[in-house]
């Protein structure tokens, strides 16, 4: 970097030059912290849908003894047709879970429950152990 000449002696006056390098520097290793840090900051759900009858009739495979647990405003519970108590939820899943060796449960949902409300009930079976559970989409979302 240049050196500007001092002005004559009668009027010394202060310069001020803007060092860019080390804010660019700063900004680099922000940049390059955000980048690193990100990826570990994701966090999500692994989901699995059910097989519609026409695709597992297809495929061969045997109509499987599906659990639903189905969520309705309030919250309201309803595991295969029998109403649960939302405080009896995981004991209940647990029971069902017990002797099955297939541990997977769909989560249905209302259109008008809150998120919170289904994703208490994807905490209640994962308390209950299980290791998958499934959500269930909407009917004008299922595939033909």
């Amino acid at each position: 970097m240049k050196r500007r000449p001092r002005p004559p002696l009668g009027g010394e006056s202060v310069v001020a030059d803007i060092n860019i390098t080390p804010m660019v520097d700063v900004l680099l290793c922000l940049l390059i912290l955000q980048m690193v840090i990100q990826p570990g900051l994701q966090k999500g759900l692994d989901v699995q849908l059910p097989l519609s009858e026409q695709v597992a009739a297809a495929a061969g495979a045997p109509a499987p003894d599906q659990i639903v647990l189905r969520v309705g405003a309030g919250p309201t519970y309803d595991l295969n047709g029998e109403a649960v108590p939302a405080a009896d939820v995981e004991r209940r899943l647990r029971e069902v879970f017990r002797d099955r060796p297939r541990k997977v449960l769909f989560v249905d949902a209302a259109e008008d429950v809150p998120y919170e409300d289904v994703i208490g009930a994807v905490d209640a079976a994962r308390g209950a152990g299980l290791a998958v559970v499934g959500l269930v989409p909407r009917a004008d979302r299922r595939p033909p």
